[in-house]
């Protein structure tokens, strides 16, 4: 008997496993795969290598630009795959460790719910615990005319590992996933196109950094084809058709990047009195669902974001409520939200639009990177920091758009979650020259006093 059986190792189901430690639980987790789940081994990790290897070939593609005479490089594409593997497999190996420094019991099989407080693995193992937690992630999705087929219908899953650099990529949506593999994939010398049926890129975003965004990917080469929908995929000899419209781009590969669905289909809530819709798991604030005892985290929870971080905090939220009975609720509105393409988006709260649907009298800040000393140091003086703050109140959203976004929008992330006023934000000072600045002079322009 656990005190806690968790269904699922990914960031969810492992962070829950790990953060149970901290209160002496017992704990077994189940996992089909290994421990990591889509994040760690098939998304976010390897994707970010593959964003960083991009980002040394462009950097090194362009070194003359700085005085530093270097021949044109050349991508060793095998070498490259194998520094991602290297990457997820000493994470993997990492995490295998630590779950077994901190006691928890991993079980390899696909676990599925069977009863009050328990899990049946497919290995026939029978698991009770005092609560179950359900992590069970997320899987790409397709659209109808392109069944994937892992060679020339394809998702992130198949395109982290491919064998050799593709010439001609058609991607289907142009969200996050999207448009970090367009930058990607045009940093490295592939010809890219992206389909996105909506009329922006990275929908959701604030619409101004987003068409910023957007400007820098079609200097460099990536064709985007907005407000339109795709027909079905037609296999030609040497690729794939892709048409639109009354027009068609021929490719060697489609990548599905239509976003991702919930695994929830056979994992025994059927069983329980969870509330699902359309997969998707319905949890009160401790992260608790209908059935007692029950608990739910990550990308398979209805309504919130589909985030590694998310997962984690999830995670956090229902181990606390378990192990002690306290509610501890994550605050989604100061969760960041980071594109990693190049130059990066970063979004935390409330863009202008939905402050103004929710009846909000906001005022925008916004402040160019082309000023700030660091930025063109590096070369990379394309984008701008933007506030939105309640007239005469809190900042309640943010946006950067620039090198380093993500890592810059922690700072937002604390005004937003704390609900400080912008002179109150205004009154830290950021070191010069550094790229942080660029948010410096935003929040002191929101407080009505700028400087440059």
């Amino acid at each position: 008997m656990h005190d806690i059986v968790i269904v699922g190792g990914g960031p969810g189901g492992y962070a829950s496993a790990l953060y149970a430690h901290n209160f002496g639980l017992d704990v077994a987790l189940v996992e089909k795969d290994r421990p990591g789940g889509t994040c760690l081994i098939r998304g976010c990790i390897p994707a970010k290598q593959w964003l960083h290897i991009a980002e040394v070939y462009s950097t090194v593609s362009h070194a003359a630009e700085f005085g530093v005479v270097a021949s044109q490089p050349e991508m060793d594409w095998p070498a490259a795959l194998a520094r991602k593997n290297q990457t997820v497999e000493g994470l993997v190996r990492g995490l295998g460790g630590l779950l077994k420094k901190r006691g928890v019991e991993v079980i390899e099989g696909f676990g599925k719910i069977s009863g009050s407080g328990r899990v049946e693995v497919s290995d026939g193992t029978q698991l009770e615990g005092g609560t179950i937690i359900l992590a069970t992630g997320s899987h790409a999705r397709t659209i109808p005319g392109y069944e994937i087929d892992g060679t020339r219908i394809v998702t992130s899953d198949h395109a982290l590992d491919w064998e050799s650099q593709p010439e001609r990529v058609a991607i289907i949506g142009g969200g996050v996933i999207g448009c970090e593999f367009a930058s990607f994939l045009v940093d490295v010398g592939s010809e890219v196109h992206v389909f996105e049926m909506l009329d922006q890129i990275v929908p959701g975003t604030d619409a101004e950094t987003a068409k910023a965004l957007q400007r820098q990917l079609q200097k460099r080469g990536v064709k985007f084809h907005l407000g339109v929908g795709v027909g079905p995929a037609e296999m030609t000899d040497d690729g794939v058709r892709v048409p639109f419209g009354d027009e068609a781009v021929d490719v060697d590969v489609v990548l599905v990047s239509v976003g991702r669905g919930p695994n929830t289909a056979d994992v025994g809530l059927d069983k329980t009195s969870a509330v699902v819709d359309r997969g998707f798991v319905e949890v009160d604030s401790n992260m608790q669902t209908a059935q007692p005892g029950l608990y739910a985290v990550g990308d398979i929870v209805a309504g919130t974001p589909q985030l590694a971080h998310v997962g984690f905090a999830e995670a956090i939220a229902a181990v606390t409520h378990i192990a002690t009975g306290e509610s501890r609720p994550v605050d989604y509105r100061a969760i960041p939200r980071v594109t990693y393409t190049h130059p990066e988006v970063a979004e935390v709260g409330l863009t202008a639009a939905e402050a103004e649907a929710q009846g909000l009298d906001v005022e925008v800040t916004k402040h160019a990177l082309n000023g700030v000393g660091r930025a063109i140091i590096l070369g990379q003086n394309q984008g701008h920091a933007k506030v939105v703050s309640v007239k005469d109140g809190p900042i309640v959203g943010a946006s950067v758009v620039g090198a380093q976004a993500g890592e810059m929008i922690h700072e937002l992330m604390y005004s937003v979650g704390w609900e400080a006023l912008p002179e109150e934000a205004a009154a830290f000072i950021h070191a010069h020259p550094t790229l942080s600045e660029v948010i410096g002079e935003t929040l002191m322009a929101s407080a009505g006093r700028s400087l440059h």
